[in-house]
């Protein structure tokens, strides 16, 4: 039987080429339609992998904890905090200000760093945590 054929038989071939039978899609169509109705938008997609991308440093990972932490803290500050270089802390805060995830101001000469407002409590307070976590536990793809 052809590609073409198993498609209009109903069966789809199986992708891995051992020559098996898929099961028929959808599955489950009231809950594809649920994930379809409350799935994010490409463009929103495109943008939460880009927020999640600048998270994904570890130093700039550690400076949104620290800001968490203590609310504000100056560049010279934050490298002692993190056990990293001024020019570190600087480019990681770079970035995330221009992602808008962190602020700045001004008391002299000196600048202080802050989590924008905003910055989403739930975020801060479970989930990194909880990631965290998630990532130590033993991997169970059995059940």
């Amino acid at each position: 039987m052809t590609d073409v054929d198993a498609t209009a038989s109903g069966k789809h071939p199986d992708s891995s080429g051992g020559g098996g039978m898929r099961h028929q899609h959808p599955v489950d169509p009231k809950r594809v339609a649920m994930a379809r109705e409350r799935l994010p938008s490409a463009e929103e997609g495109d943008r939460l992998t880009s927020v999640l991308s600048l998270m994904a440093d570890p130093t700039r990972a550690r400076l949104l904890y620290a800001l968490d932490v203590v609310e504000e803290l100056c560049v010279g500050d934050l490298a002692l905090a993190l056990s990293v270089s001024e020019d570190a802390v600087s480019y990681g805060l770079r970035v995330l200000r221009t992602a808008g995830l962190v602020t700045r101001r001004k008391d002299g000469r000196v600048v202080y760093y802050r989590l924008a407002e905003g910055f989403p409590e739930p975020l801060r307070q479970h989930c990194l945590r909880q990631l965290i976590e998630m990532s130590r536990a033993p991997v169970d793809d059995e059940g």
